[in-house]
């Protein structure tokens, strides 16, 4: 029979949950001109999912687009050719983790268990979003690292990197000893705060007493002159201004009152005639009866001032003790403003600062002491809960290191060793342990680094290995393998197929495969087809009844006849 069939298109079938507890998952996916991709909408279950097609039909493109929406960095050239932006939507299902409080924080809608995360790709750019929210780098990671763990032959990030070792034995044995973890790490915070305090106190404490004299003599030189108000200067040129000038200002302001009320010529005696003028026309006519009541207000008004002018005449003397003391006043306030500022306002805001610098200086060396004695006990207290961490640590790495050796030989590699490293290092925010997982899948080699394991088919199994013994602590719950089979046949495969199986009663998996064992244990299958017209176009189907078999048929014989179909079918009723 010619290889390569036609699909009916099946329905997607509903999200499922194996075990009847909540996971979180990702639900669907959809693209819009990404790569060889018009428009594609798959909707994954709980369980295996696994994605088969022929070699080179773009059955990566669909892992890609799920790595690439949680990436902090992408290319234009997953831009569709002709089309003028690409766009990336996955939706997640949420029901472990209580994020609301983070979405609220950073301003974006909390739609419940339900998370809807958008990547649009243009020449210009690239836009992420959240709910509909823009958000930034730092904030897909942290919600990458809640949901997605991706392995493939080069890419793994969680289990394959060192640095996370710690994490998932500590994971593992939480219920254990994480109270006492969480305590340490509390305490620990505490001692770096009172070490940075002791830091800056020793600092201060060494400060030279000159420094220490120098600023009790600028805080008292600024205190001394007791500066009234930020405009006392301006306040006090304009008091100069006046009695520099007041042997005038008496001049004009007498010659004034008496050009108003002097005794002869005056204003008011020409005023008082024409007063007696108004006041018979107004008996005459009524009409300048109200003229002649504002005549009389005009008069009384200049009258009240001529008063005033004589006042200020009469009290404005030559005040030369007065004029010194301003002078001298001034003077003061000009050399402070010289020193520390450029106007009083500024002497003020130095005189402030100044003054905290002192006192900071002052307590410092007060306080050092006493810092050194809490942070010693602190120490001790670490020291004391990282040793009882450290023995917990040592007893779950042996008894985890025999669990996931005996699952390498169930993965067909009986020769392999694995061991969990704990050794002392110094207090850190974990603890005073280094965590590191090492393997030797040789007998004639050493134990090294787990990333350091070349073969990618040792790496599928001893990936599988762990996660199998860390599945029921492990926090993410998607995890994605890019063809996990490679380099795998015969019993191995069968191994392999049978761990995923397990793996995915308690994580959602998406994988691809060529192994028609593996691919029979899905509890949904993705069927990816490339087809070349006037244009590249990949389409991807969802299979179920007989489109599966003949999937499972092709992956078993190649071609799809009597015997593979047979094959295929007895794979599918175990």
């Amino acid at each position: 029979m010619r290889r390569g069939f036609l699909f009916n298109k099946s329905k997607n079938i509903a999200n499922i949950d194996l075990l009847g507890y909540p996971i979180d998952m990702i639900k669907q996916l959809k693209l819009k001109n990404y790569i060889l991709i018009d428009e594609l909408e798959a909707n994954f279950n709980s369980g295996l999912n696994v994605i088969t097609g022929e070699t080179g039909a773009g059955k990566s493109i669909i892992i890609s687009a799920i790595d690439l929406a949680f990436s902090t960095r992408v290319s234009k050239e997953v831009i569709k050719s002709g089309a003028d932006k690409a766009v990336i939507e996955l939706v997640i299902d949420n029901t472990k983790h209580d994020l609301k409080p983070l979405f609220e924080e950073n301003g974006i809608d909390y739609y419940g268990s339900e998370i809807i995360l958008t990547k649009e790709i243009t020449m210009n750019g690239v836009r992420t979003r959240i709910n509909g929210t823009l958000i930034n780098q730092e904030f897909l990671r942290q919600i990458k690292s809640l949901f997605l763990d991706i392995h493939s032959q080069h890419e793994t990030y969680v289990f394959m990197q060192s640095k996370y070792h710690i994490n998932l034995l500590d994971n593992y044995a939480r219920d254990v000893y994480g109270n006492i973890l969480d305590e340490y790490k509390t305490l620990y915070t505490k001692y770096i705060d009172t070490q940075n305090l002791l830091e800056q106190a020793l600092k201060s404490a060494e400060t030279t007493e000159n420094l220490i004299d120098f600023l009790k003599f600028q805080v008292n030189e600024i205190e001394e002159a007791n500066i009234q108000s930020p405009t006392e200067d301006e306040e006090l040129n304009s008091e100069l201004e006046i009695l520099a000038n007041s042997e005038k200002l008496k001049e004009l302001t007498g010659q004034s009152y008496w050009a108003i009320n002097g005794d002869d010529g005056s204003i008011m005696e020409a005023l008082s005639k024409i007063k007696q003028n108004i006041s018979k026309a107004a008996s005459m006519d009524t009409n300048l009866e109200e003229l002649e009541q504002r005549f009389i207000e005009v008069s009384e008004n200049l009258k009240d001032l001529s008063s005033e002018l004589r006042d200020y005449s009469q009290n404005m003397d030559n005040d030369e003790a007065r004029l010194n003391e301003i002078q001298e006043r001034l003077f003061l306030l000009d050399k402070l403003k010289r020193k520390y500022g450029g106007t009083l306002e500024g002497v003020l805001s130095e005189y402030d600062k100044l003054s905290l610098e002192l006192r900071g200086i002052e307590f410092s060396a007060q306080n050092a002491e006493e810092l050194k004695l809490e942070t010693e006990k602190i120490k001790s207290e670490l020291i004391s809960l990282a040793s009882k961490i450290s023995e917990y640590r040592k007893n779950y790495a042996k008894v985890l290191s025999v669990y996931i050796q005996e699952k390498l030989e169930n993965l067909e590699l009986p020769k392999s060793r694995f061991e969990i490293s704990v050794q002392d290092k110094e207090l850190s925010q974990n603890g005073a342990d280094e965590v590191e997982f090492l393997i030797s899948t040789n007998v004639s080699e050493d134990l090294k680094p787990l990333a350091k394991v070349a073969s990618g088919g040792e790496i599928s199994r001893v990936m599988l290995a762990i996660k199998s013994i860390f599945a029921q602590s492990d926090d993410i719950d998607t995890v994605i393998f890019d063809e996990i089979d490679t380099g795998i046949s015969g019993k191995a495969s069968q191994s392999v197929a049978d761990e995923i199986k397990n793996l995915s009663r308690y994580h959602q998996i998406v994988l691809i495969t060529h192994q028609p064992i593996i691919a029979s244990k899905s509890d949904k299958h993705f069927y990816v087809r490339k087809s070349q017209t006037d244009e590249t176009k990949v389409e991807v189907y969802v299979l179920t009844g007989e489109n599966k078999v003949k999937a499972i048929a092709e992956l078993a014989g190649g071609d799809i006849n009597e015997q593979s179909v047979e094959f295929a079918r007895s794979l599918l009723v175990v």
